[in-house]
């Protein structure tokens, strides 16, 4: 088991490069994976292109957590639409991606917290989610031996939990034997547009004519629109996770409180995330945009930390370029896998915060830690969207952290709105224009 996904890992898809197809998608992780798995069944001709490996990047470096629990209103039905498609797709694949139930718990330690996750409930009602609040006496005998007396929790036992760094190339598997072209390797350097209109791609291995192109590239998306003039207010941001050793089980699903966030592994142990914690580089983008974080981060004050510039090579390093052509190489082939150094001191963090709330466990021993850069945007909820200024543009980005749970989900809305079908969603929420509009920011749960 590899986790994450590295440059290391040996190129699996090298189809050839066609000279046109119907529709081009960018980023080989979860978003990008599964809409092009969803636009050929809908018979189109597709080619995926990813500069480096599938889930090389977030896709498999997230928590594994699939959930609905304290989602935005607007991303709760097509968060609960993946979990369905979780289990179709992974019967389909026909591999063990380690899709598992356990549910999502959200514990409360004060007052507040429980009166924040009560607030949330009756969004899940309007939907249908099975999320219920439970006592202090049912959270100590769901997840029995924590310190500090929990007050109570808010649980989804419906959520599921799976190995990212499996279940994605899985998909893209299951996508290339079903008739997708995937080319890992081979990075996209720029839109053609023709008539004002999407013609293609220009790639490193030459260029490749389409009358439709999906951007899904995860932190990388802001850099490549640059390039054909559509400006996003994303940032990239570093999250910080470990995974222990195997140990016993105390918790089958994922759980979190106000400190640290578990959940149980297919090898037996749990991996570790520092709940509510993020750190964003200083660099042009940020300068950029940060009026538009302000609103979110006057309601989450210590989620987001300021960190000096990002390394070299980074999306928003202070020396990679904004502008480039076809015919050079980009920052896209100079970096093919963002591979970030996770925070020591988080780490360190999480293994002592996982070792003082189950004390019964002896002493952690962290077997992995990393990080990745997670594609966030100013309301915590992604883009999905054609784009009006660029006839033939379809963007799938900004993910905020949630992407590897609502994947599936986003993956077949972003197909839908490819081809011009109806996605059965209300997308208003998701749409570009709302940062160009006049829109106000409005942030989505902290939760």
């Amino acid at each position: 088991m590899s986790f994450p996904i590295s440059e290391a890992q040996p190129i699996e898809h090298a189809a050839a490069l066609p000279a046109e197809c119907d529709v081009v998608v960018v980023g080989g992780g979860v978003i990008g994976v599964t809409a092009a798995l969803f636009l050929r069944r809908k018979g189109l001709r597709v080619t995926l292109l990813e500069k480096g490996r599938i889930a090389g990047e977030q896709s498999s470096r997230n928590w594994g957590w699939i959930r609905q629990q304290g989602r935005d209103p607007d991303e709760l039905p097509i968060s609960t639409e993946a979990i369905a498609l979780w289990k179709q797709l992974s019967a389909e694949c026909g591999e063990d991606i380690g899709l598992a139930p356990g549910g999502t718990t959200y514990i409360a330690h004060s007052q507040a917290e429980l009166a924040e996750f009560e607030d949330w409930l009756p969004h899940a009602k309007a939907q249908g989610v099975d999320t219920t609040m439970l006592s202090a006496a049912e959270t100590e005998a769901l997840i029995p031996g924590m310190t500090g007396k929990p007050l109570g929790a808010m649980r989804t036992p419906s959520d599921m939990r799976g190995e990212p760094w499996k279940a994605v190339p899985a998909l893209a598997r299951l996508a290339a034997r079903e008739g997708v072209l995937i080319r890992e390797g081979c990075a996209v350097r720029g839109l053609e547009v023709e008539a004002g209109r999407i013609a293609g791609v220009a790639t490193e291995a030459g260029r490749l004519r389409a009358p439709q192109v999906l951007v899904a590239g995860g932190a990388w998306s802001s850099l490549l629109l640059r390039q054909a003039g559509i400006r996003i207010p994303q940032l990239a941001v570093r999250g910080t996770v470990a995974a222990t050793g195997p140990l016993p089980e105390i918790h089958a699903g994922a759980a979190t409180d106000a400190r640290i966030a578990f959940r149980r592994r297919q090898d037996g142990g749990y991996t570790l995330g520092p709940a509510g914690f993020h750190e964003a580089y200083m660099g042009r983008d940020l300068l950029r945009h940060m009026r538009a974080y302000l609103a979110t981060w006057r309601t989450d004050p210590f989620g987001t930390r300021p960190r000096l510039a990002a390394p070299a090579g980074f999306p928003d390093a202070w020396r990679t370029p904004r502008r480039f052509g076809p015919d050079e190489v980009t920052p896209f082939e100079r970096m093919r896998v963002l591979n970030p150094a996770p925070n020591a001191r988080a780490a360190a963090a999480m293994q002592r915060n996982f070792a003082a709330l189950f004390p019964q466990l002896g002493p952690i021993t962290l077997r992995a830690a990393w990080a990745g850069m997670i594609d966030a945007m100013p309301d915590v909820v992604p883009i999905a969207s054609r784009c009006e200024a660029l006839e033939g543009l379809t963007i799938g980005t900004g993910m905020s952290a949630h992407g590897f749970g609502i994947g599936p989900g986003f993956g077949r809305v972003l197909a839908d709105l490819v081809a011009g079908d109806p996605p059965g969603h209300d997308l208003s929420r998701f749409r570009f224009s709302r940062f160009t509009d006049g829109s106000p920011i409005r942030p989505g749960p902290a939760l």
